[in-house]
């Protein structure tokens, strides 16, 4: 029988990581949490409707009498993010089982954000970076790397793209330096 000092206690090894100002503890956490508290207990999935490329899925965790402790839907339509392009039905699954659980207590602090609230969270900051359209760390170290080569120089790079570091470089003005480096490779 799950008690509310189980769930307290469950919850407390539970790490969440911080979503556009909300706490989201992750579905795979909330399920291990779920699998201490009841070993015996049950948690089943259901395809309510899936047309047209949009599917609702059911969730339901019983106790191990199979007594239902909750529930949670989830809609999900194919290609309305980078996830649902491929993975729309398993999204909507793990989406449903993190709200069930969640309206169980599990995993929740103070709000019940679902994996799809999360995954457009996450493409929404991401979009956000696109829209600022700055390289990213990855790029960066590319071009640090090129100036202690010494291909490049640092000062004239910065003048060239008229910014004053180089995490202010755009990916438009990166694609045009690894296009020039790739030319200066050429003619070597």
């Amino acid at each position: 029988m799950i008690t509310k000092e189980l769930l307290e206690q469950a919850n407390k090894g539970l790490e969440a990581i911080p979503v556009k100002g909300k706490n989201y503890v992750m579905v795979n956490k909330r399920v291990e949490a779920f699998r201490a508290m009841c070993p015996d207990g049950t948690i089943t999935t259901d395809i309510i409707s899936n047309e047209g490329g949009v599917v609702v899925m059911k969730a339901t965790v019983t106790d191990e009498t199979g007594k239902v402790l909750s529930t949670g839907l989830s809609y999900e339509k194919e290609g309305n993010s980078s996830i649902n392009k491929t993975s729309y039905i398993e999204n909507c699954e793990t989406s449903a089982v993190g709200r069930a659980l969640g309206f169980l207590g599990i995993g929740i602090d103070g709000s019940l954000a679902s994996a799809e609230e999360v995954a457009n969270a996450i493409l929404q900051q991401s979009e956000e970076k696109q829209k600022n359209n700055f390289i990213d760390k990855m790029k960066v170290d590319i071009i640090r790397a090129d100036i202690e080569k010494g291909l490049i120089n640092e000062a004239d790079l910065l003048k060239y793209y008229k910014i004053s570091r180089l995490e202010d470089m755009t990916e438009k003005q990166f694609s045009k330096y690894a296009e020039q480096k790739q030319k200066r490779e050429a003619q070597k």
